[in-house]
């Protein structure tokens, strides 16, 4: 598993969560394995129109990729902020964020014609495509604590259960260097409650986020490396 591919170069121009078989497989190998229940997550890709499906005694479940880690470039109230950044720093940042490292899978199928997980946690005003911030909702919902994720998060509790604790959901995607040894998450800017803007307000601030999630991306990045050494056999 090449943790250093670009996940644009195979997707044609268009979405890597959609058009890029090479990230596709990836998250098939990398996430097709056990559950506390002892139950695998085995994970296909031969259901029509779906991206990753699993059915078993443990349930049925279609999965989508997401990216976990973003520049902010896109949010219209980020240019002054980012008027300031070199373009270079802007383009490494866009190019890591391209890696196996930053993407993740959550459910994909719609419930009663609400948000999914991806699509709530991009929309909410305190959230806005934060993965550290998703990240803390996880811990809260795990915990049975308020969070500002906990609508969608309670609407996939049947998928959030396979794994039955936060502990064992940061091991199962890798997510380990992301939380500290306590537990707790590392976030990308000083976090004092949800009541506070997610995005950075000044070009320093962005710089720090920036230094956080390529920092988390990279470290994730090579543990990916070292879990497929150590437990993938087969070549892609």
């Amino acid at each position: 598993m090449d943790v250093d591919f670009d996940v644009r170069s195979d997707a044609g121009g268009r979405d890597p969560d959609v058009h890029s078989p090479t990230l596709r497989r990836y998250h098939q190998l990398l996430w097709s394995k056990s559950l506390p229940s002892g139950h695998h997550f085995t994970l296909s890709t031969d259901t029509p129109g779906t991206y990753l499906h699993h059915r078993s005694h443990a349930g049925e479940f279609w999965l989508s990729s997401d990216a976990i880690s973003h520049s902010l470039s896109s949010i219209t109230s980020m240019r002054s902020v980012l008027a300031s950044v070199p373009l270079g720093a802007l383009e490494s940042f866009y190019t890591l964020n391209c890696t196996i490292g930053s993407y993740l899978v959550f459910p994909g199928n719609t419930i009663n014609r609400k948000p999914t997980v991806n699509g709530a946690r991009g929309m909410h005003p305190r959230i806005r495509d934060r993965f550290d911030l998703t990240l803390e909702c996880i811990r809260r919902f795990y915990v049975n604590e308020a969070n500002p994720l906990g609508e969608v998060l309670h609407r996939y509790s049947d998928y959030f259960s396979l794994l039955e604790d936060f502990e064992t959901y940061v091991e199962f995607f890798l997510l380990q260097d992301l939380v500290d040894d306590h537990g707790s998450v590392r976030f990308h800017l000083p976090f004092e409650g949800f009541d506070q803007s997610p995005l950075p307000a000044t070009t320093a601030h962005y710089l720090e986020y920036r230094a956080a999630s390529m920092t988390f991306v990279a470290a994730r990045n090579r543990r990916i490396r070292s879990w497929t050494e150590a437990h993938l056999r087969c070549g892609i």
